[in-house]
């Protein structure tokens, strides 16, 4: 099975579209200040999906037949079946198959666990690329995948200044990044990078 890790903010949901989930709501006289994003319906939960980054990633879904699975925080606040509808409603050609889990600590030992409360050194990006890789621990039957994202889980990091090139042994070797929180999966080059991971695409 072939599979994208995707992440919405940042990838397909861009700069542009923040914020328009409140537009919607009070468009549809269904804004109500501090009501948790749950209770909303599904097209008023969340921020508009580029319809540019939603062509592009169709294009990537019928070149690989990859599968998603959504690695974004969105899923902390929809259940897969909600966000299928969401997808749906946007024209992504495929709904996800699942969503990586949350952990909520890693220990010292970088081992994954989910009790307790981040420290306060972790960051998002390791915090990410542990519930990635658990994920493809307790699915082999994944063969190919990439997760693309602009939380930058890379294993080896470029150069950056004095430290020079160096190695993080939390990263992902199957990723790319989507630097430019406006343009998101639509930057130049970024399609070619994801069918890189994967064989006949």
């Amino acid at each position: 099975m072939k599979v994208i890790f995707l992440d919405h903010d940042g990838v397909i949901c861009l700069g542009l579209n923040f914020g328009s989930r409140k537009k919607k709501r009070k468009k549809a006289g269904v804004h109500v200040d501090g009501k948790p994003t749950q209770e909303y319906p599904i097209k008023y939960r969340f921020d508009n999906f580029d319809q540019k980054a939603v062509k592009i990633l169709n294009k990537i879904l019928v070149e690989t037949d990859a599968e998603i699975v959504i690695s974004s925080d969105w899923r902390l606040y929809a259940t897969v079946e909600e966000l299928g509808e969401y997808y749906e409603l946007f024209g992504i050609i495929k709904k996800p198959i699942g969503e990586t889990e949350r952990f909520h600590k890693i220990n010292n030992k970088n081992q994954y666990t989910d009790m307790g409360s981040y420290h306060h050194n972790e960051v998002n990006e390791y915090q990410r690329s542990i519930e990635i890789k658990h994920y493809l621990e307790t699915h082999p039957e994944i063969t190919e995948w990439v997760a693309i994202d602009d939380l930058d889980m890379r294993d080896v990091l470029p150069k950056n200044g004095w430290r020079g090139e160096y190695k993080r042994n939390w990263g992902l070797n199957n990723f790319v990044l989507t630097s430019q929180w406006t343009e998101g999966i639509k930057q130049n080059g970024i399609k070619e990078k994801v069918y890189k991971f994967f064989t006949q695409s």
